[in-house]
């Protein structure tokens, strides 16, 4: 599994897809929390919290995760080397876990610089240091589950075609379905819109902004990537006969 995980992050740093991005999100963030005016502009609110920011990361990452997965199987598929990795002494399970952890750990370092922004809002505070960092923290934990279960969607969508547009649309609707689908088919199921509600990540992920790290909220995006990967295995078993 190890070489499979350094095999991407070579992939993705020896090229440049993984610095684009690290910069594609590091720079939609900045300008639409420091630069653009409207509703996600932390200057125009007056209020010392990165919640714009929370709100708007998980649209960015519903575009840029399935742009940075869509090639994982797909490319394999597309240039004939998926027989070679399935002849390497890996299992399956080795293979998959290899890919989801490279581009899981490229999505992270892109997120890591955004600790600056904890420390300028902080400064920014009446008096300095209010703000609260017990949601700010649950809300970082909540966009890691995110990024793991976006990831492993994109993981699976990419098993699905040898073409990697088709990968990327369909992961995008595929999480686009898991995080706001829920929630909008929950207003309108009645007496079933909590349970409804309850099973998309939007949900879970406002809980843990809450700042409290809740055992359910937890096990739900663990269960979440643990399906899609589990697909994938599923998925390439068959393609391997």
């Amino acid at each position: 599994m190890k070489s499979i995980l350094l095999r991407e992050i070579k992939s993705f740093f020896g090229s440049p897809i993984g610095y684009l991005v690290i910069a594609i999100f590091l720079l939609l963030n900045g300008l639409f929390l420091w630069v653009f005016d409207g509703d996600f502009n932390i200057l125009n609110s007056g209020f010392a919290d990165l919640s714009p920011f929370f709100t708007l990361s998980p649209w960015i990452f519903i575009f840029l995760i399935p742009a940075v997965t869509m090639r994982s199987f797909s490319d394999e598929k597309k240039q004939g080397t998926i027989e070679l990795l399935f002849t390497k002494p890996l299992s399956i399970w080795q293979i998959v876990n290899g890919k989801f952890l490279g581009a899981l750990l490229l999505i992270v370092i892109a997120l890591i610089p955004t600790i600056v922004y904890v420390l300028v809002i902080s400064s920014f505070g009446n008096p300095e240091g209010n703000i609260d960092m017990g949601s700010t923290m649950g809300s970082y934990f909540g966009l890691l589950f995110l990024i793991a279960g976006y990831t492993s969607i994109g993981i699976f969508t990419s098993t699905l075609s040898d073409n990697q547009i088709v990968a990327f649309i369909t992961a995008v609707f595929v999480c686009f379905l898991f995080y706001f689908g829920f929630a909008g088919a929950a207003k309108y199921t009645g007496e079933f819109g909590g349970f409804i509600g309850a099973l998309g990540m939007d949900y879970h992920f406002k809980s843990m902004s809450r700042g409290v790290l809740d055992t359910r909220d937890i096990i739900y995006f663990v269960s979440i990537t643990v399906l899609f990967l589990s697909l994938t295995v599923y998925k390439l078993k068959a393609l391997k006969g």
